[in-house]
């Protein structure tokens, strides 16, 4: 009886166990999707008493989206892609969002509820050229929409996008500006005939007949845009940028006024800018630091209004009752946003003065939109859209800020990771830190919920016991390595810590030295390099990376140095504008503080040592000889190995300054062969093991150096877009380069294909993605290299006693005797970028994390793309895990990483291994933000997280209480029987 009650109990508690492996879809607990639009480029408001209160925006990101003006979330949006910018945007009738893009040659209409397209309109043209967009009316009739672009003028129904008229305009002129008086018929354009004549086109805006042409030169010429002031004013610099020009079109003739720039800008010691913004007779010059606000009179004349004390930022003239209009003037004063409402019509009438407190350091204000309403006293009420230097977007109401967007977030250059802190000193990660008690009672809970027993109270629970347990948002390491801090480096210069665990922005900070304010002109940030990682003996000081960038898009301008501390975000070196820097060489070398060491390549070719202390130079000077880097030149086809020389020789002594010379170079011929793609293999890349045995028990030995360099060229007539060259003109040809020597150690022709090429390469294969032009498919191939000379000597005795070649160091100066196999498969997807996942030790088999064209991410197993798959696998190597040859590759609707999210404006995966040699973390960035776990061979070294620890205990407590008294129960039995 005793057994059959164990029995029982044994099943219904396996049962239970085996229901409690079946959880919810767990879908956005390990993983987090966060959405951006990018730095905002135009704005128009939409705020009605009827329906939504909203804001439509586009940006540089080339996206257009309506966002929410009470919380700043976004309604809807869409991304157009990388050769689709948007022009400018407007409202027609009340209802329709109308985007101009493509440099005037595509015209849409966008319902403005729900996003959904209502007509796209295509402009053609004979020649490139500005484009503009007028949508003169918002009334609720057809409204005619007039666009510019590609030298034409187009009329537009805004109801069906039908085309209604079409005017070239000379093509000798280059447009400027596109004006409709309010309330006017006429529409004039404006612009340039070379650099000195001002013409003027007047328009009929009703039937796009040519009423009158006039062209006027001026003495001093014209630099620059065109600033609109009023209907028929227009401001510019001559060609000298010394004068202001005043042009005025009165009757169809042109007149010009000039007087020179410092009758108007005191104490001028900069380049000056206008402000591109449109005021009644009125525009701003930017100087430096200040903005002066100058009004044109009726005779042309400029007549200084006012002066501020930074730098300031307009809005466009807002129309408000009784024939006012206003405008806002914004500026950054300390840690303080200024703004200042004025009336057009009476400069010293300001509708609103706030000074509102700035909490974080965000930069120039960039742009301002201004809209009004009607508060609940009649009054009159402004709020402000601010765009600042880092990207981000303010919302202004009522003297504080409403809402803040971080859309720096949308355009990451580059991304670095960073362990989090220790706990505590001397206390273990793993530590548990609830009490008994509360320990328990979770664990109870847990059994209940496990057994169906739990009520709904008990459930919810259950469920924060769970958020609470995982601790994926604490800021301290787990002891898997799940937790860790994401560096990012966005285009505007700032950089970001993102905690894994959910996302969320630990600290930003503007880069000082990468700021406008700070003297770079264009300042541009470019990468992250590691600069210090402590180690446990060096726990005391913080981590830190290396920011560099350029001041300026040229490789010879200046470059700038900062290091910043990863736990706070504080600049702790930053150096500021240095030399020229056209590459960044991370050495494999640290001092005693665990600082890094790099050389910093300027385009003289000189290689500059930091960190500049003595330490370092002491330590790179021993290693001097054997210190190796490669440069490509795409333009010219070349690529060089060079070497360090000595110390330079310059006018001002630099110890830390090395010449170099070049070791070997090889030149891709012009006329057949261009450059495209070039990938390396991550220099903290891990490899487990050297051999890989293959079926039938046979060894073959990887060829793993880490100076091997992949690159693709193609014939100059394929470098274009898919379809530029037949298949006869076109070629892809692979490469496989040492570096240190210039060595080929492999060629791959494929005939009548092209690019681009994506590629990967890691242990001893490179996988590459590019388009067959016969077989109008894209293909995916892969080369695999191996070592035969380790192959030769296979004695053990050899082995043991350390005289067998496989103990013998890798060096690219012996020719090695190479092997390589390769294959190349069918794959259904554009790609825009690859990736492979990482693992802490490189034992777990590897994916292929594959960027497709609807910007998801796809992993497809590495087995997929061995060389050695052919169409009947012997069962040896079938039990090797060969997969049977296809001539595509398989893609599995459950194999995207992504799950049903679209990571819009893919351009980048970041793969992290953690301290679970199963366990990958994916990092996927675009104008989307990605994250999330993989393991490729499953979850073999971990329990689930939600495994019920004490349903185990109870069971083991179980089975231990049953043995006992199946065992009392079984002796006291053998006893009866020898009784009788």
């Amino acid at each position: 009886m005793a057994i059959r009650v164990f029995v029982v109990l044994f099943i219904l508690l396996s049962s239970s166990y085996t229901i409690s492996s079946l959880y919810e879809d767990q879908v956005g607990l390990m993983d987090w999707h966060q959405q951006y639009i990018g730095k905002v480029k135009h704005a128009v408001f939409h705020t009605q008493k009827a329906g939504r209160k909203r804001v439509v925006v586009s940006t540089e990101e080339n996206v257009v989206a309506s966002l929410d003006l009470r919380r700043g979330e976004i309604y809807w949006r869409h991304v157009l892609g990388a050769g689709d910018v948007i022009d400018q945007i407007d409202i027609a009738l009340g209802k329709y969002v109308i985007t101009l893009s493509s440099a005037g040659s595509t015209l849409r209409a966008w319902n403005l509820p729900d996003g959904q397209m209502a007509w796209e309109s295509s402009l053609s043209g004979s020649k490139p050229s500005n484009s503009f967009l007028l949508v003169p009316g918002k009334s609720e009739k057809d409204t005619v929409i007039i666009a510019y672009g590609n030298g034409c003028l187009h009329a537009i129904s805004s109801v069906d996008g039908e085309l209604l008229w079409k005017k070239e305009l000379d093509e000798g002129i280059e447009i400027q500006q596109l004006v409709q008086p309010f309330g006017s018929e006429l529409i004039y354009a404006v612009g340039y005939i070379g650099s000195s004549q001002f013409a003027a086109y007047q328009i009929n805006a009703d039937t796009g007949d040519l009423l009158k042409y006039e062209s006027e030169a001026s003495p001093g010429g014209f630099s620059g845009e065109i600033v609109l002031v009023s209907g028929e004013t227009f401001v510019a610099f001559d060609a000298t940028q010394t004068h202001l020009v005043s042009v005025k079109i009165r009757n169809g003739k042109i007149s010009f006024q000039q007087t020179h720039i410092s009758n108007i800008v005191d104490n001028l010691s900069g380049k000056a800018t206008l402000l591109q913004s449109k005021l009644a007779g009125i525009f701003g010059v930017n100087v430096g630091t200040y903005t002066t606000f100058v009004k044109v009179t009726d005779e042309g004349q400029f007549v200084v209004l006012s002066k501020t004390s930074h730098a300031a930022a307009l809005s466009d003239v807002l129309p408000i009752s009784d024939g006012h209009f206003a405008f806002s003037i914004i500026q950054l004063d300390g840690d303080k946003i200024q703004q200042t409402v004025k009336d057009v019509e009476d400069w010293g009438n300001d509708f609103l003065i706030e000074r509102i407190d700035m909490t974080e350091k965000r930069g120039l204000v960039h742009k301002v939109f201004l809209n009004n309403y009607i508060k609940t006293d009649r009054s009159y009420g402004f709020r402000a859209l601010v765009v600042m230097e880092d990207h981000s977007l303010l919302l202004l109401q009522q003297g504080e800020i409403v809402w803040t967007r971080e859309d720096g977030l949308a355009s990451i250059i580059d991304v670095t990771t960073s362990e989090l802190p220790i706990e505590k000193q001397g206390v273990s990660v793993a530590k548990v830190e609830q009490t008994l008690f509360e320990w328990l009672k979770g664990h109870l809970l847990k059994v209940k919920g496990t057994l169906m027993l739990a009520t709904p109270d008990e459930v919810a629970e259950i469920q924060k016991i769970r958020l609470q347990s995982s601790g994926k948002s604490k800021m301290t390491r787990d002891h898997n390595g799940f937790r860790k801090l994401l560096i990012v480096l966005s285009k505007s210069g700032k950089i970001f810590a993102l905690h894994t665990g959910d996302g969320r922005i630990v600290w930003s900070q503007l880069l000082r030295s990468l700021q406008k304010s700070e003297g770079c002109e264009f300042p541009v940030g470019l990468n992250l390099y590691h600069w210090q990682v402590p180690h446990h003996h060096a726990l005391d000081e913080n981590p830190s990376v290396l920011v560099v960038g350029r001041c300026g898009s040229k490789l010879d301008n200046p470059g700038v140095l900062s290091v910043v501390d990863v736990y706070t975000g504080n600049e702790v070196n930053p150096w500021g504008h240095v030399h020229s820097i056209s590459q960044v060489v991370p050495l494999p070398f640290t001092d005693s503080t665990e600082q890094r060491l790099h050389l910093l390549i300027d385009t003289h070719g000189n290689a500059h040592l930091y960190p500049t202390n003595t330490e370092a130079l002491e330590i790179f000077q021993r290693e001097f000889t054997n210190v190796y880097w490669y440069s490509v030149e795409a333009d010219t086809g070349i690529i060089k190995g060079h070497t360090l020389k000595s110390t330079c020789t310059l006018e001002v002594e630099d110890k830390y300054c090395f010449s170099s010379r070049d070791l070997w170079s090889i030149v891709f011929p012009s006329e057949s062969e261009k450059i495209i793609a070039t990938v390396t293999r991550k220099p903290n890349e891990v490899v487990h093991t050297q051999a890989k045995v293959m079926a039938e028990q046979e060894l073959m030995y990887k060829y793993i150096s880490k100076n091997l360099v992949f690159v693709a060229t193609v014939t100059p007539k394929a470098s274009g877009e898919i379809g530029s060259a037949t298949p006869d003109e076109s070629q892809l040809v692979v490469y496989l380069i040492d570096t240190v020597t210039g060595r080929i150690l492999n060629r791959m022709v494929h005939h009548g294909s092209q690019g681009p090429v994506h590629a990967v390469f890691s242990e001893n294969w490179v996988v590459y993605h590019y388009f067959n032009l016969r077989a109008h498919r894209y293909e995916m191939s892969v080369i695999e290299i191996y070592d035969q000379s380790r192959a030769d000597n296979k004695d053990v005795l050899k082995l043991i006693v350390g005289k067998h070649n496989l103990t013998s160091p890798v060096s690219s100066y012996s020719r090695p005797e190479i092997l390589t196999k390769s294959q190349s498969y069918f794959f259904a997807h554009t790609v825009k970028v690859v990736a492979v996942t990482s693992t802490a030790k490189g034992i777990t088999s590897r994916h292929l994390l594959i960027g497709t064209v609807g910007d998801q991410v796809l992993a497809l197993d590495k087995r997929f793309v061995d060389p050695r798959r052919t169409a009947n696998p012997t069962q040896a190597e079938r039990e090797e895990g060969l997969v049977p040859l296809t001539d595509s590759l398989p893609i599995i609707p459950q194999s995207y990483v992504t799950h049903g999210l679209k990571v819009e404006g893919l351009r980048g995966i970041v793969t992290i291994p953690t301290k679970l040699e199963s366990t990958s973390l994916v990092f996927t960035y675009g104008v989307d933000l990605f994250f999330t776990r993989i393991a490729p061979s499953k979850t073999y070294d971990s329990l689930t997280e939600d495994f019920s620890y004490a349903l185990l205990l109870i069971t083991i407590f179980v089975l231990l209480v049953a043995i006992f008294v199946t065992w009392y129960l079984s002796e006291k039995k053998e006893l009866e029987e020898k009784w009788r």
